[in-house]
């Protein structure tokens, strides 16, 4: 396997584009995991509505899953390509290594300790009498293949600190595909139901999880994964890189698990299940805008990361320009997109009922209002940590959270369930300009001093 990108020498936009499209691409595949489920979910005849509310309750908690992956994955993969950057591959090995070891070690308590606490997370977590039953089937299965999507995750990002974009997105094209394919097999043909679309989630991480294996153990990589030289240091040092993207993630697992509680509390009987539903159809929707810019800010990163590491200060400016303007291109596409009869297109692929259909239509437009401001918080966040700034995006990325979360603390009390969906747009918009602000004050700072070091 060969690096298909020069890092250091290579046209910065071009460069970027070729990094971050495939895997902004990957990502939004790889949302066709849960999208496709809970479409196929939504539509099971009799039960659909209710079963979609019951794999809505259980998305947090998937997610809360996967940061970890991203806690060691997007952690490693800037220390990985500073490394590659420096000129050092043996170190660029070990930290591979190190970070594979780590994956391996999470997915094993992170099995056993959802499997003894899923059915009390579960009722906390918003699900009712009526859709326990739906949610509970479907997070055990998931859970025992955790190991499978955390490695599949987390070492993808490995290949892609090598600029081998291609092969990562790949490799989640691979598994999304294989899930698209298998779900209506297990779900309608052998009428497994929510079981069925647990089951092809699993093995279509299976299957990514042994490409990317494949792929990093091959002789040919340039970075190649080994097992053992375990280093407590580099561990600490991989963790403290990635947490400020596991805390995004884990504490956006945490305000949805707390926004079904209350949506559920202020809502009541009945229509608490029903914005339960709603809430899951916008949250689909808003994870095909996160998720792909996402994939747009760190698929980037290793360009920001080696080029910080050989201390060229000009090429990173233009880096993060140009990840920047990608993103916010992406988002306006997204705004027109939620304001036009697409989001109405995408509602109807979970749900036939009309009112339903209706009120998660207007739920989206309200939830992504701010989302192009957001493009310039996801770019500063992400390319601050691929610099090693890690306490500066761990605190923009908290302020925005907290934000939401007061929000949706006090809304619901002040006006009623359905301004709940206020809160992103408000949190949003406040976060962006916070943290550009940071971000213009603090840059010039952080080159002087990699120039002087």
């Amino acid at each position: 396997m060969h690096r298909t990108n020069d890092l250091g020498r290579d046209r910065i936009f071009p460069l970027v584009c070729r990094l971050a499209i495939p895997t902004m691409l990957a990502q939004l595949v790889s949302v066709l995991y849960s999208i496709v489920d809970r479409m196929y979910i939504g539509n099971i005849a009799g039960i659909g509505d209710l079963a979609l509310a019951g794999v809505g309750v259980c998305g947090p908690i998937v997610t809360l899953l996967s940061s970890f992956a991203s806690l060691v994955g997007l952690g490693g993969a800037p220390i990985l390509a500073m490394r590659l950057g420096e000129g050092n591959r043996r170190e660029a090995e070990r930290v591979a290594s190190n970070g594979f070891m780590t994956l391996v070690f999470l997915a094993a308590i992170l099995t056993a300790a959802f499997l003894l606490l899923k059915d009390h997370l579960l009722m906390w977590f918003g699900a009712s009498e009526a859709t326990f039953g739906y949610a509970d089937t479907y997070l055990t299965i998931y859970t025992c293949g955790t190991i499978f999507a955390l490695l599949a995750t987390g070492l993808n990002s490995y290949l892609i600190a090598q600029g081998c974009s291609g092969l990562g997105m790949l490799t989640v094209m691979l598994g999304a595909v294989l899930n698209i394919a298998l779900d209506p097999l297990f779900i309608f043909v052998f009428h497994l139901d929510v079981a069925g679309a647990a089951i092809a989630t699993v093995i279509s991480q299976m299957a990514s999880c042994g490409v990317v294996l494949f792929c990093l153990m091959r002789r040919k990589a340039q970075v190649r994964l080994r097992w053992g030289g375990f280093d407590f240091a580099l561990v600490r040092r991989i963790l403290s890189f990635g947490l400020p993207t596991f805390l995004i993630l884990s504490t956006d697992s945490a305000i949805l698990i707390i926004l079904n509680g209350i949506l559920q509390r202020y809502g009541g009987p009945g229509e608490g299940d029903i914005l339960v539903t709603c809430a899951t159809i916008v949250q689909s929707w808003f994870s095909l805008v996160s998720l792909p810019m996402g994939g747009i800010t760190e698929g980037a990163q290793p360009v920001v990361s080696f080029n910080y590491g050989a201390a060229k200060p000009e090429r990173i400016k233009r880096s993060i320009f140009s990840i920047a303007a990608l993103c916010v291109v992406f988002c306006v596409l997204m705004t027109v997109a939620a304001h036009t009869g697409v989001s109405a297109l995408f509602v109807r692929l979970f749900t036939q009922d009309a009112g339903i259909a209706a009120r998660s239509v207007e739920y989206i437009r309200v939830f992504t209002a701010m989302i192009i401001p957001l493009a310039l918080q996801y770019t500063f966040v992400d390319e601050l940590t691929a610099m090693g700034q890690v306490h500066i995006s761990l605190g923009c990325s908290l302020f925005r959270k907290l934000l939401f979360l007061a929000s949706m603390l006090l809304l619901p009390r002040l006006v009623s369930a359905q301004a709940t969906f206020y809160c992103e747009p408000i949190a949003d918009a406040v976060a962006a300009v916070v943290t550009s602000i940071v971000f213009l004050i603090c840059f010039p700072r952080i080159l002087r001093r990699r120039l002087a070091q």
